[in-house]
């Protein structure tokens, strides 16, 4: 029997590298693994269905189960997770000392839509009382001119979008004092560049993440995998055969995080701080499956339908093919 011939669009990461060079196979998939940058993938995905199967945003994803297609369907592997506390970037100038003082401000984010802003809003409403629309978000490019939604979306009116001019960017808008905060995934250029203009609300953001688990237990997701939906709905096997071979790839990474002979990863303390998170975290600490993460999706989903984003609450398992619920051993 001849293997189904199936295209992946997915980030270069030690939990995927088994599936990209082959170490790790798929049964019954003949996998052309497409190693591209995250919003590449995404761009291409979200607009044309380039890939068969894809690393996703969860929120673009959870946005797109409220279109009439439902292009897609996720199994429950989550190829980037990140505590997003670190995340939150001021101006120096705007009188942001504390969370609550970024009430009334303008503050800026590449998309409304996107996975890490989500969970940054939500957190700040949830647990440092910052009302999702206590604000006005400005979108745009942070570092280029020019970024729009990946996702057409429907704000209630309560919530406040502006978009930047064409010729602005958010990380100089940020510097020069136009917007006085960012929510961002990635690093703005002026934090380094800045001379101290551009500083993180938490400074001390590893203590404050860690706090924030051992409160909570949740380590946010911010990416899933979908697979185009009538491939699924013609192949419902695929879903198994792909999230048994994403996990085998991940005990791939694992192992080679604990590999002591040589240090696979440029980390020269890269034991103790494993022993550490493990100690903190549990063994299985990057855990997939559906189960063992209720809990952060519950808080994912109900971040996401007090942001306007969702038109309902939805629960996990609208999220992920159902051959998929339950776990089995590798």
């Amino acid at each position: 029997m001849s293997k189904l011939k199936l295209s992946l669009g997915c980030w270069d990461y030690d939990r995927t590298r088994a599936l990209m060079d082959g170490t790790v196979a798929v049964d019954g998939i003949d996998l052309n693994y497409l190693n591209m940058p995250v919003e590449e993938t995404f761009f291409r995905m979200l607009r044309h269905r380039e890939f068969d199967i894809a690393e996703m945003s969860l929120s673009s994803y959870t946005v797109s189960l409220f279109k009439p297609e439902r292009p897609f369907i996720a199994i429950p592997v989550f190829p980037s997770r990140f505590f997003r506390h670190s995340c939150i970037y001021v101006n120096a100038d705007a009188g942001i000392r504390e969370p609550k003082d970024l009430i009334g401000k303008r503050i800026g984010t590449p998309e409304y839509q996107m996975t890490a802003p989500v969970w940054i809003r939500g957190i700040l409403d949830e647990h440092y009382g910052v009302p999702v629309d206590s604000v006005t978000y400005v979108t745009g490019g942070e570092e280029e001119p020019g970024r729009p939604e990946k996702l057409k979306i429907d704000l209630p009116p309560n919530i406040k979008v502006e978009q930047i001019g064409p010729t602005q960017t958010l990380s100089q808008m940020l510097l020069d004092g136009e917007i006085d905060a960012l929510h961002t995934a990635r690093m703005p250029s002026t934090f380094l560049t800045g001379k101290g203009k551009v500083q993180r609300l938490f400074p001390d953001f590893e203590a404050v993440e860690r706090a924030y688990y051992r409160d909570t237990g949740i380590f946010p997701i911010m990416h899933t995998l979908v697979i185009r939906r009538e491939i699924y709905e013609a192949n419902r096997w695929v879903a198994q055969s792909l999230y048994k071979a994403f996990a085998q790839a991940q005990q791939v990474a694992y192992q080679n995080l604990r590999e002591t002979a040589a240090l696979k990863i440029m980390h020269p303390w890269l034991l103790s701080n494993m022993e550490a998170v493990v100690q903190e975290m549990g063994e299985d600490f990057w855990a997939y499956g559906f189960e063992n993460n209720r809990k952060t999706l519950e808080t994912f989903l109900r971040y996401h339908y007090e942001g306007g984003l969702s038109k309902k609450l939805l629960q996990p398992e609208d999220l992920f093919a159902p051959e998929t619920f339950e776990a089995f051993k590798i």
